[in-house]
């Protein structure tokens, strides 16, 4: 596969506390990748130096072999679509009006053209909030506003896909829709990259788990070969049992 992100020597550091040290990391088009581990172990960070947000670093980051530093804002986010924990609920806008921000690296003029309003409708029904477009975004309930910001990220057509902790406040049948509409994506060749809380999901769904401690990568590879109770211990300090089911899929019991 080819790298979309190569990752070399990474490291970021607040003051004299390192936050964050990759020796070699590569991220591929059409894989799902959750990247979990525990408060403060760089998750975050990693994802930030990802969408370019975070230029305050040693080492090298690659987006398409080139330093992800110099790429052009406009020409990134027309690629790079990423859907941060903070959420945007300053001015009244509707649904609908947050969704078509989504547009703004294709747009070409100041007014939307038919494509944008396409655009809009489509990620608006793939993320099921098309009931929610003309309410008010700072009136909707942290679920509701989380569906119209994966909207707004889905209507920008990218090909990578960066989401921090995407199933916050979702019920238990949209957290399985998210996963499924990233399924989806991901046999489309699109590059998703999830940090998540919930291992058993992204054991269900991501072909490849990540798991940093203090910073550093300790597990890389998929959920069903990686994931152990030994390694649980060591990354989260907490006993857990696993089993499998008929189809393979790995699920753990945490604080047996």
């Amino acid at each position: 596969m080819i790298a979309v992100f190569e990752l070399c020597d990474v490291s970021v550091a607040h003051g004299a506390r390192e936050v964050l040290n990759i020796a070699s990391l590569t991220f591929s088009a059409g894989q799902l990748v959750a990247i979990g581990g525990p408060n403060g172990a760089g998750k975050s960070t990693l994802l930030s130096i990802l969408s370019g947000l975070q230029s305050r670093f040693h080492g090298r980051c690659l987006f398409r072999g080139k330093d992800i530093r110099i790429w052009p804002r406009k020409q990134f986010a027309k690629e790079v679509a990423v859907v941060h924990q903070n959420r945007p609920t300053a001015f009244p806008f509707t649904a609908e009006e947050v969704v078509l921000m989504g547009r703004s690296p294709h747009s070409t003029s100041w007014f939307e053209n038919p494509e944008d309003l396409c655009a809009v409708d489509r990620a608006l029904a793939r993320a099921e909030a098309d009931d929610l477009r003309g309410r008010e975004f700072r009136t909707l309930s942290g679920g509701e506003q989380q569906r119209v910001l994966l909207a707004a990220a889905l209507a920008q057509d990218p090909n990578i896909l960066l989401l921090d902790e995407p199933l916050t406040y979702l019920d238990l049948r949209h957290q399985l829709h998210i996963y499924e509409l990233l399924t989806e994506l991901r046999s489309q060749g699109v590059l998703i990259v999830c940090v998540t809380h919930d291992l058993n999901l992204a054991s269900a769904y991501a072909d490849r788990l990540l798991l940093l401690k203090e910073g550093r990568c300790v597990a890389d590879g998929a959920p069903g070969e990686i994931l152990s109770a030994d390694l649980i211990h060591d990354v989260f300090r907490i006993k857990s049992e696993f089993w499998r089911n008929d189809e393979g899929r790995i699920w753990m019991r945490y604080g047996a």
